[in-house]
């Protein structure tokens, strides 16, 4: 059996079925490992937290209770899911102008970086809520 080629809009040549979905799959891995890579490295949050009238040794214990809570957050799991989701999005916007796997790519890229960014935001969120409802003065 033949691989089948589809002439594209723009005139260039492409493989079709099968091997389109295997070019998207690298994207797809390259755009999740870097969305989680991005989530990892700004996902250590830093609140200010006001000092006045505060134990250092309490807040030290407190500070790694809501780290521990604010870990729970899992940026790799949304950021696979925005991989997926921009892929798909990309691939239908690709394909209107004639380029599905490149589409795919651009997708898959923006939805995984978004996805990171998001989760780092809960992830911060969540340390911040955790050292509040303790009765520290987060300022940030």
């Amino acid at each position: 059996m033949g691989r089948q080629r589809v002439r594209t809009r723009s005139g260039r040549v492409r493989a079709s079925g099968q091997e389109d979905i295997m070019r998207i799959v690298p994207l797809l891995v390259f755009a999740t490992a870097g969305g989680a890579a991005l989530a990892g490295c700004a996902a250590h949050p830093e609140p200010i937290v006001d000092m006045q009238g505060v134990d250092p040794v309490a807040l030290a214990a407190d500070w790694e209770d809501c780290e521990g809570y604010a870990a729970e957050v899992r940026p790799a799991r949304g950021v696979a899911r925005g991989a997926v989701a921009g892929a798909a999005v990309g691939a239908a916007a690709g394909a209107i102008s004639g380029d599905a796997d490149r589409g795919a790519g651009y997708g898959g890229i923006a939805g995984a970086a978004r996805s990171g960014v998001y989760a780092d935001r809960t992830r911060q969120a969540v340390f911040k809520r955790c050292l509040r409802g303790r009765g520290y003065r987060v300022l940030n």
